[in-house]
């Protein structure tokens, strides 16, 4: 399933931006491949991201996967509940599953993410 209304990176991961803050967490279709999720490990509050760059890993059954920030900028959040709950992500990947609130350095980075549309070709849903 991909969502309207949110971003998306060739990598999997999905953006909901608020104005200069961006909502991230990765696609159903990553979780989906990935398997049962079993670990996560976020960067702290403050980090500064870049685009396209790793921020998160993901520990499934099937492998460790890294996670690439949709946007370039400083985490001013975490989804502290996924430390206890990671399988929180294949549950419900656009909702609870979110990892992280970034604020967003550059607004215009946003250009160099896809549409729903773009994703759903690009995974093969249409």
């Amino acid at each position: 399933m991909v969502k309207e209304g949110l971003l998306y990176t060739k990598d999997h991961e999905w953006a909901r931006c608020e104005g200069d803050i961006a909502v991230v967490g990765i696609t159903d279709y990553a979780q989906g491949e990935m398997g049962d999720i079993v670990f996560i490990e976020i960067c702290e509050v403050g980090t500064k991201v870049e685009q396209g760059k790793p921020f998160c890993t993901i520990e499934a059954v099937k492998a460790v996967s890294d996670v690439f920030a949709p946007v370039s900028g400083e985490v001013i959040e975490v989804n502290g509940d996924l430390e206890s709950s990671p399988e929180t992500i294949n549950r419900d990947p656009y909702g609870d599953g979110w990892i992280a609130k970034i604020k967003m350095s550059n607004t215009e980075e946003k250009k160099n993410l896809l549409s729903a549309k773009e994703y759903r070709q690009l995974i093969g849903e249409e």
